[in-house]
């Protein structure tokens, strides 16, 4: 079993599809998922996904998970991919699912510097030129994509880890990956979000001078939060909800959940937060990874 749920069967092909920006991690993420079993191809005609697809399904034993990359090397064949991808998914016997990468542009010119190749759609033009246009032609990908992966703060070796994290078969694992994120509005709110929840309602301790230099991790913030009924509250309105909903989105074939809990600067409301709400769905016997995107920063 994977992060990407329990094959049963009706599901016997599990199929990765890696897609997303130039310098944004794909090649490094292909290579990750071949060395944890998965059969994979790069850059694949668009146009023979379906027959690939259906010599995998017929094979049975000997492929059972594949992981493909398309991107925008596939040129306008781009334009027939999502109406292929949502066919795709319908397909009996088989469980489709397209990660999108993708990277901040001051992340991908350094990237692009660091190597020194050109980019596939800068032409004549500039690097920025070429980032903002592979953008506008990924869009309709990245609308249908099942998780996106934002690698800006990753290096490589975390990438391939959190890669490796995620998406290694993991013998007895629940049939869907929770995570739950901190971060701050004023670092923007993390684009693999499922759900999100605000937390700045609440009194900030940022504002009490023995509490400013803490952070949600330390007993005396969770202290002060602890006394506030509503934050009480709160953290029980939100356990309940996501209880109520992960067992209907696994149903539903959800493979993998994010849910980011946000205050100003990510640094003590959310931190707590993020704690509490994992260690009570932890309580309903879920496995969930909790972090804190921002909680170093000032």
């Amino acid at each position: 079993m994977s992060a990407f749920g329990s094959r049963g069967p009706e599901h016997s092909l599990e199929i990765v599809v890696l897609t997303g920006l130039s310098g944004a991690g794909k090649t490094l993420a292909v290579r990750a998922f071949e060395d944890m079993g998965y059969f994979c191809v790069d850059n694949l005609p668009v146009a023979l996904v379906p027959v690939f697809a259906d010599l995998c399904a017929r094979t049975r034993k000997e492929i059972t998970r594949v992981a493909l990359v398309i991107d925008v090397r596939e040129g306008t064949f781009l334009d027939e991919f999502p109406a292929m991808y949502d066919a795709l998914r319908r397909g009996e016997g088989r469980q489709a699912r397209l990660l999108f990468f993708e990277a901040d542009d001051d992340a991908l010119i350094r990237r692009f510097s660091e190597t020194r190749r050109p980019h596939p759609l800068a032409g004549e033009g500039t690097l920025e030129e070429g980032i903002r246009r592979e953008r506008h032609l990924l869009a309709p990908l990245r609308d249908r994509a099942d998780l996106i992966i934002d690698s800006s703060r990753f290096n490589v070796h975390q990438l391939r880890r959190y890669i490796q994290e995620q998406f290694a078969p993991k013998p007895g694992a629940q049939s869907v990956a929770i995570a739950v994120v901190s971060f701050g509005y004023k670092h923007g709110v993390p684009p693999e979000s499922d759900l999100l929840f605000d937390t700045r309602f609440l009194p900030n301790p940022f504002f009490v001078d023995a509490l400013r230099g803490k952070t949600g991790l330390d007993p005396e913030v969770v202290a002060y939060l602890q006394a506030l009924e509503e934050y009480r509250e709160f953290v029980r309105r939100v356990t309940d909800l996501l209880a109520f909903l992960i067992p209907r989105y696994i149903r539903e074939g959800k493979s993998y959940l994010t849910v980011a809990i946000g205050c100003t600067g990510g640094r003590h409301r959310s931190v707590a937060m993020v704690e509490a709400v994992s260690e009570a769905l932890r309580g309903h016997g879920y496995a969930v990874k909790a972090s804190h995107r921002d909680v170093e920063k000032e």
